[in-house]
């Protein structure tokens, strides 16, 4: 009887390197597939139709520009998430509070009014400034007040707490202007077009979005990774009690860690009342949770990570809300966080946490 005859099996290491190559690749090239789907299916039904890809030219960039508000609200919660791993869950309300706290001074400003253009522009500069120590400093206060005392505690604790704070906020914002959306001055006109380059139609409300966002991402990423105070911020996310055995003051720098955030918080309030010219005590809860998509499908703890995954999001919010049905946006960005988060858990951009070494 002749003895029977297999293929040799492969040696395991082998196997496994074979498994983590197309993990890789799958990583890699599936991720872009992905983010390419709706692009490129409505851009080859763009050039069927009208001959042009202006259609969804036109969508790419409004996404870009309402993603901007997104990418600053998510730097707020990737930042809080890098120092003390908590997810400030108030993130959203006090992007609302910083809305009505912009649209408030205005009105006491009297910026409505029909002021001349430098005129209107300094009042918006101030209005900004406003906004962003309001919210800044509603962010420390949140921080010393109900994270700090919670620090030792189990990570369920801070997390109920941050979700307590967030209805504080919400109804803060409700006893303030009252559960329906209330529209507000249109200061800048907001959807008058400036003017066309390649088929794109650019609105001020466009060149306002990235005239906020742009240097205030810009200046940020250069205090976090220059300056002195933002090195403080980067040792302390990466070790607290070895930044404080260095003689990093740990509590301060997490307080600036909440300023920063916060600040954030409140320019992109006064960027979408401008933008939106509607506001209500909702809007937190709903940008606040497309901005945690953001910062989760960038990479939590990912400064650039968190930027790239609110423009992602800006753009397939605006292509699911022009081309398909706004009904069904949330359902199709949440089902591309869950994909990405299939293809590549810890984000687009990588995790730069602790949990991460």
């Amino acid at each position: 009887m002749e003895a029977s005859t297999s293929a040799p099996t492969p040696p395991p290491a082998l196997s496994r390197g074979f498994g983590a190559t197309v993990q890789e690749l799958l990583s890699k090239y599936g991720l872009i597939a992905l983010l390419l789907i709706l692009p490129v299916v409505y851009g080859i039904q763009d050039l069927r139709d009208d001959g042009n890809l202006a259609g969804i030219a036109n969508n790419l960039f409004d996404g870009l520009s309402n993603g901007a508000i997104i990418a600053l609200i998510a730097v707020g919660y990737t930042l809080v998430y890098g120092i003390i791993e908590l997810i400030n869950f108030a993130h959203g309300e006090v992007f609302m509070i910083g809305s009505f706290t912009a649209v408030a001074f205005w009105g006491l400003i009297g910026l409505g009014l029909g002021t001349t253009v430098i005129g209107l522009v300094l009042g918006l500069l101030l209005t900004l400034l406003v906004a962003m120590v309001t919210c800044g400093g509603m962010n420390v206060m949140i921080e010393r007040v109900a994270y700090r005392p919670l620090r030792g505690a189990p990570k369920l604790a801070p997390l109920i707490t941050a979700v307590g704070m967030s209805f504080i906020l919400q109804n803060v914002g409700l006893l303030w202007l009252g559960g329906s959306p209330k529209s507000v001055d249109d200061l800048i006109r907001a959807q008058d077009n400036l003017f066309t380059f390649l088929g794109i139609n650019v609105s001020r409300a466009d060149m306002l979005a990235f005239a906020v966002t742009v240097p205030l991402v810009i200046l940020l990423t250069l205090f976090v990774t220059q300056a002195r105070l933002g090195k403080a911020m980067r040792a302390t996310a990466q070790d607290p009690e070895a930044a404080r055995l260095m003689g990093i003051n740990v509590d301060t720098t997490i307080s600036l860690t909440f300023l920063i955030g916060g600040m954030m918080a409140g320019a992109a309030g006064l960027t979408y009342a401008l933008y939106q010219t509607t506001i209500w005590f909702f809007q937190g809860f709903q940008a606040g949770l497309l901005a945690f998509t953001a910062a989760v499908m960038g990479g939590i703890g990912n400064l650039r990570g968190a930027v790239l995954g609110g423009l992602i999001i800006g753009c397939i919010q605006q292509i699911s809300d022009n081309r398909i049905s706004p009904s069904w946006t949330p359902a199709i960005v949440f089902a591309y966080l869950i994909l990405i988060m299939v293809f590549r858990p810890q984000g687009l951009l990588g995790e730069e946490t602790r949990e991460a070494g």
